[in-house]
């Protein structure tokens, strides 16, 4: 019984981290009119983070900045091979091809979760995860759209590559949390990314738009609340999740991010829901639907 209502809550956490991702298009494009290029976003919102995580840690347990040398790198995956790497990539990726086609090859991170999950935790690929698989899969190509003529084999390769990396946070988040606290993980992970982040982001070219700008104020305010939403509020509560879920089960749980976005595109920005978005939702809604769905030997 125990385990069942932790797995329900992590589940719930990752929904809820996965709902907060939806909301990147809001403030990538607030900052994006500010004149910063796509890298020195991603910049922002992770150093941003890393100071927000840091503080958090140093309040709850200063303990937690402990970690051991030969850990370094699993936490240099996490923020370089996982966070800086798939973000570079996804946003490459939307240079190169249509948001959609971008979309579509970001959310190939499931499967590349599922196959890692059982090479490295031999999880059980049962028939239910493929299914849900399929279904998740399937309602993000028809929520992302499928415009995706002229892609090329490096923009392909590159958008694999976005998946790859994003998949690789449960992997590596997994392998983390069983040495140390959520929070610990986030920020540790953040700060890797911050650095990597602060060699490829033009600081000089950055911090001459933060001064040029009418309201200084309201853009650091503005920036502050990019991390806390995009990336502080959604890591936090995926990483506790994945204490109770299996990572495989949380890659799939996320694609509700789409669905997310698809929404608040349609609420906020006024687009509009074609018939093929709203099959999309009800597909990865029907993918969370068949995991959540437990066995009679399950609830016994």
């Amino acid at each position: 019984m125990g385990k069942n209502k932790n797995n329900v809550i992590g589940t719930i956490l990752i929904i809820i981290a996965a709902c907060f991702w939806g909301t990147m298009g809001i403030f990538v494009r607030t900052l994006g009119e500010y004149g910063f290029s796509s890298i020195q976003i991603v910049s922002i919102r992770v150093t941003l983070a890393a100071l927000i995580f840091a503080m958090i840690l140093l309040i709850k347990d200063r303990s937690g900045f402990k970690i051991r040398l030969k850990d370094i790198p699993l936490f240099l995956g996490l923020g370089f091979g996982s966070i800086l790497f798939f973000t570079v990539c996804y946003f490459t990726a939307i240079k190169m091809m249509s948001l959609s086609t971008a979309a579509i090859l970001l959310y190939t991170s499931p499967i590349w979760i599922m196959l890692m999950s059982v090479l490295f935790f031999h999880e059980k690929l049962d028939r239910k995860k493929i299914i849900a698989l399929i279904l998740a899969f399937a309602g993000c190509v028809l929520v992302s759209g499928l415009s995706g003529n002229g892609i090329t084999l490096v923009g392909l390769l590159i958008g694999l590559g976005s998946g790859l990396g994003y998949g690789l946070y449960s992997i590596l988040g997994t392998i983390a949390l069983r040495k140390y606290s959520p929070f610990t993980v986030t920020t540790y992970t953040f700060i890797f990314a911050s650095v990597g982040s602060w060699l490829i982001c033009r600081p000089s070219d950055m911090f001459s738009k933060f001064s040029n700008a009418n309201s200084i104020g309201f853009l650091l305010f503005f920036c502050i609340l990019t991390a806390f939403i995009t990336a502080v509020i959604p890591f936090l509560t995926y990483t506790l999740g994945l204490k109770n879920v299996e990572p495989s089960k949380a890659g799939i749980i996320a694609t509700i991010e789409p669905l997310v976005a698809t929404l608040i595109g349609i609420v906020i920005f006024s687009e509009p829901l074609t018939i093929m978005s709203g099959c999309g939702i009800v597909l990865i809604i029907s993918a969370i639907i068949v995991l959540s769905i437990k066995k009679k030997t399950e609830r016994s």
